[in-house]
């Protein structure tokens, strides 16, 4: 009976325990932001938000010209680094990291201008790592952004499918993002590892992320939703 309950919980319970994650994002009206904060409860990872150097821009001014103007400079020229403008400088090691999502809002038909400068001036540094993509947009399809981060990150390992939230849809993030999350599998990116060493199934405290006591067995797992939770002060991401 024992031997059958340890099964059960291995089915419920696993954790990528060799996967870091680096969620990096850029959001000029908040839309990917509020995304972003969805996804940072489902998930652990680290968070960078991408900011101009030049303050003080009205990008929604005379039709967001700046960033039209932006986009057209880089298509113009993708491969010259002046095409691209200027950005915060970024204090990230990205080979800390086997998984990067990229949270991207959608300009003219292509990723925003300031998300595109840092990952041309980081993307070699990212070949060989997991790349998820998720996509803010009014209305238009999301094929010209995940061109560009193709381009900028030729060497990448895509996950598919990417996430396309319409700016109608934010409010709905949390539900999208959990569907998303299981379909790249998010939690077998580096193999399955079981937190279960003891075999003693009542020897746990389950804590939300937030830090209410769920329960003292693993069992209590069984009713819980997909999500992140704390198991024995550990960070575990189950994936009912």
């Amino acid at each position: 009976m024992k031997k059958c309950l340890i099964i059960l919980a291995l089915a419920l319970i696993s954790m990528a325990a060799r996967e870091k994650t680096l969620i990096v994002y850029y959001s000029y009206t908040n839309n990917v932001h509020n995304i972003i904060t969805a996804l940072s409860e489902q998930i652990d990872g680290d968070i960078v938000r991408i900011e101009p150097a030049e303050k003080g821009l009205d990008y929604a001014a005379n039709n967001y010209a700046i960033g039209s103007q932006q986009i057209s400079a880089i298509r113009s020229n993708p491969n010259d680094a002046a095409s691209y403008p200027p950005i915060d400088p970024v204090n990230v090691n990205l080979a800390d990291y086997d998984c990067i999502i990229i949270g991207a809002p959608l300009w003219w038909s292509n990723m925003a201008a300031p998300l595109q400068t840092f990952l041309f001036q980081n993307g070699a540094a990212m070949a060989g790592k997991k790349i998820g993509l998720i996509v803010s947009s009014a209305s238009s399809g999301i094929s010209g952004v995940e061109g560009d981060a193709k381009r900028l990150i030729p060497g990448g390992d895509f996950l598919t499918p990417s996430l396309w939230i319409r700016s109608s849809q934010t409010s709905n993030a949390p539900s999208l993002i959990s569907d998303w999350l299981k379909a790249i599998k998010y939690g077998e990116l580096s193999g399955i590892q079981s937190i279960l060493t003891d075999q003693n199934l009542a020897n746990y405290t389950i804590f939300t992320i937030g830090g209410k006591l769920i329960g003292r067995n693993l069992l209590t797992l069984q009713n819980l939703k997909r999500g992140l939770y704390i198991v024995n002060g550990q960070k575990i991401y189950l994936n009912n």
